[in-house]
């Protein structure tokens, strides 16, 4: 292609860029709908190869635009089979998207920003710091990368690896739409989850324009603890993030918000605790993921102990409240949840988090 790296990139684009773009070029929004299917659906990227759209339209697109998207550069399979590849981005920073298959079931996991900000306690990506959110391009293009290196569609996305997602909404909420359309990826709303860590403000406005699942980092049932293990819960309490988690899924009795609840032995995992978390969440359409923690070097952490967890779990399933042990899957590549490090230079200019419990 004769488009420079500066020029435009289409992985930027949704449907109706692309179909205004066709049109700018002299052609037909029609041949936008073509081009989106044959860059996402078919993974073209060579304009020539575009055969259906006119010839003076190919060469248009070659003159002004450009197909980049971030390259796959170490790949790394865990026995259980799951795959995390390392992406590099065009500015030398490095991101990590993770490929966990469960038999007919494939989730990809997707980067949002490259590091992070919020500085959870418990996540190898806080140790890296943050430097930018990510593009369009950077995150759909996880996607791109993934259904050519495995050779099939995704059957769902989840927004947890790198990052905050509300921290990067117009992106983030652009980039869940693509994988959504029906010329593109094709998965369902609910089969589309984001995680957050709890901006509330972002949680009201996404409920405005999407209907992805969510998610969100709890993992403490008071704030005294969450305080601690997730530090914007002193901007966004609980008293405010469990109504605006309550407003997202209001109206279909079918909605539930999972909250993640990593499970640190000797910090969140008593039956007391236990208890708490039922009364916090207490006429919440909900369900409950238990994660134990996945080890990183210099964690302060240890995960519970299985019983412990067991008797958690035992705990809200009594109380009504649908529970589940997440299996823990590819932490043989350092894969797992909260272990995602890719390569930041961090503009934060901060040292981890070391918090008083005790230790």
């Amino acid at each position: 292609m004769s488009a420079t790296l500066t020029a435009p990139n289409l992985l930027d684009l949704d449907l109706a860029g692309y179909e205004s773009l066709a049109v700018s070029l002299g052609a037909r929004p029609f041949h936008g709908r073509n081009l989106f299917k044959w860059v996402h659906k078919h993974g073209a990227f060579a304009f020539d190869a575009m055969t259906d759209l006119p010839k003076g339209l190919r060469v248009a697109l070659a003159e002004t635009v450009a197909i980049r998207m971030p390259q796959i550069v170490e790949e790394h399979r865990a026995p259980d089979g799951t795959t995390k590849w390392a992406l590099e981005l065009a500015d030398g920073q490095r991101i990590e998207t993770v490929a966990i298959p469960e038999g007919r079931r494939l989730t990809l996991c997707l980067s949002s920003q490259v590091g992070c900000a919020l500085n959870c306690a418990f996540c190898a990506t806080a140790r890296q710091g943050f430097n930018r959110n990510l593009s369009v391009a950077e995150i759909i293009g996880q996607v791109w990368q993934a259904v050519r290196r495995l050779g099939r569609v995704p059957t769902n996305a989840v927004m947890m690896g790198m990052g905050e997602p509300l921290a990067n909404f117009e992106s983030v909420v652009k980039a869940m739409a693509i994988m959504q359309d029906d010329l593109a990826y094709m998965l369902a709303k609910h089969r589309v989850t984001l995680s957050t860590s709890g901006l509330v403000p972002q949680i009201y406005r996404l409920r405005e324009v999407s209907q992805v699942s969510l998610a969100v980092s709890l993992h403490a049932p008071t704030d005294d603890l969450r305080d601690l293990l997730v530090p914007i819960n002193r901007k966004y309490p609980l008293a405010e993030l469990i109504p605006a988690c309550q407003h997202y899924v209001a109206g279909d009795p079918r909605r539930k918000v999972t909250w993640e609840y990593v499970m640190l032995d000797g910090v969140n995992d008593s039956l007391a605790q236990a208890k708490q978390l039922i009364r916090l969440l207490e006429g919440v359409h909900s369900k409950v993921n238990l994660i134990p923690f996945n080890p990183f070097p210099g964690s302060a952490f240890r995960t519970s102990p299985p019983e412990r967890i067991a008797a958690f779990q035992a705990r809200l399933m009594r109380s009504g409240i649908i529970t589940l042990v997440r299996k823990t899957r590819g932490d043989a590549v350092s894969a797992a949840c909260g272990q995602l490090v890719g390569r930041v230079a961090d503009r934060t200019g901060r040292t981890a988090v070391k918090l008083a419990l005790g230790r």
